[in-house]
């Protein structure tokens, strides 16, 4: 284990777990969520309730690995190198390509102010590649950085937030609360079409297990700050969504690119409206702040154990990742560029389903890594054990049902990223495979 000077308290882990998960999904979810009416709203409720039961399955894991990696210390423990490396390679995908669906978010906003940001796409991508690369340079600079950038940035975003959800409580026309129905459609496949977009909205709740040994007394601090930090963000999410919906006309926001925005006119006018889109700016700031965060943190883990390619490990003067940091950076400016020839909407929900579920699949390793430590090594009573056990349980089903509901394309391109690793697991983990002969 590296020698580090630990950085993050409980309020920083906080901000990780808020921040990391709070991005532009609040902001441009309305806009996705509208075709399905009150449909929506009801799986939304339905994520965060699988979300609070994966808090608590990781928090269960944070309490008995206090290495750094995050889901992928805990497959480590459980299962071996191998299944390590699925875990590290698709939840590091999962980084990069969360990078670039909030760089179009924030580009979607910041086109409100400046509106030849969003009508020229290659304006938009050149202004979502410098955000990307400003927030490469930040981590470059430390976890303490990084840390101080979350906490600030998920203040300043909450604030606008809190605001909009509060307000425009006393604005919300009956008329435009969307009805429970389906359209003549079955309700369980009109329910699966949307979930998986629904739950987009949690993934990130993990970012403050993966710096653990910058954390001070992790096997209580992260514990804390996951549970709380999941509480904070699903009651936005849900009180958000709840007044954007009942303010204006679900056709209204289906066709907007800046769904919050357009609430924050209705409310405060144009104070309102530039309110919202300076939220917005911070709020996916600290999103990419978080996912680079995560995703340098976790392959510096897995090169440090011989699984990555050992260069992702070399650490800076400033003890951080540098170098998979870059390579993160690269990624997610490939992929921004190449998706926005799909339009701001578009490009967006592709991105977060391939975003989802890479990092499902992490989510389902965890789960199963819960179950099998707490059965190699049972902590507290029976109870607590049997406790433990339901929770991870539920965990892995929601984990299912999110890739049971991705689509067939999504499942397509995250099959074909897997296999792409298999080559990486030869050529950089062919020490430790030699090792273990």
């Amino acid at each position: 284990m590296r020698e580090t000077r630990r950085s993050l308290g409980f309020w920083r882990s906080w901000s990780l777990v808020v921040g990391g998960t709070i991005g532009s999904a609040v902001f441009m979810m309305p806009a996705v969520m509208a075709p399905y009416g009150g449909i929506g709203l009801v799986s939304l409720a339905v994520a965060t309730l699988g979300a609070v039961c994966i808090a608590l399955m990781f928090s269960a894991l944070a309490r008995r690995v206090t290495s750094s990696g995050g889901m992928y210390a805990y497959t480590r423990a459980a299962f071996g190198d191998f299944a390590a490396f699925i875990v590290a390679w698709t939840g590091w995908i999962s980084m990069w390509v969360s990078c670039a669906a909030i760089a179009i978010g924030f580009t979607a906003y910041l086109g409100v102010v400046v509106p030849v940001v969003g009508s020229n796409p290659v304006l938009g991508a050149l202004s979502g590649l410098s955000l990307v690369w400003i927030l490469v340079g930040i981590n470059i600079l430390g976890v303490r950085e990084s840390g101080i950038v979350s906490l600030v940035t998920t203040i300043l975003k909450l604030t606008p937030l809190a605001l909009i959800g509060i307000v425009g409580l006393w604005f919300i026309e009956a008329d435009n609360l969307p009805l429970i129905q389906f359209n003549g459609g079955n309700g369980l496949v009109v329910f699966a079409s949307i979930f998986a977009l629904s739950f987009w909205n949690f993934t990130g709740i993990e970012t403050a297990t993966v710096p653990a040994e910058d954390t001070v007394n992790p096997s209580r601090t992260i514990p804390r700050a996951l549970f709380i930090g999941t509480l904070t963000v699903g009651a936005i999410y849900l009180l958000v969504s709840f007044v954007a919906l009942g303010v204006i006309p679900g056709s209204t926001l289906a066709a907007s690119n800046s769904p919050l925005a357009d609430v924050g006119m209705r409310l405060f006018g144009s104070l309102g409206s530039g309110l919202i889109v300076a939220g917005a700016v911070v709020s996916t700031a600290g999103a990419i702040n978080a996912s680079i965060l995560e995703g340098g943190q976790t392959a510096m883990a897995a090169g440090r154990d011989q699984l990555f390619p050992a260069s992702l490990a070399r650490l800076s003067i400033r003890h951080t990742p540098w170098i998979s940091y870059v390579v993160m950076g690269i990624l997610a400016s490939i992929l921004l560029v190449l998706n926005f020839s799909r339009g701001l909407v578009a490009a967006y929900e592709f991105i977060i389903l391939i975003a989802t579920l890479t990092l499902i699949i992490p989510y389902a390793f965890s789960a199963i890594a819960s179950l099998i430590l707490q059965m190699r090594d049972p902590i507290g009573s029976p109870t607590r054990s049997w406790s433990a056990a339901t929770v991870a349980i539920i965990a892995f089903g929601v984990c299912f049902w999110v890739v049971a509901t991705s689509g067939m394309e999504t499942v397509y391109w995250v099959f074909l990223l897997i296999m792409l690793g298999l080559p990486v697991y030869l050529v950089a983990g062919h020490k430790s495979i030699r090792a273990a002969d």
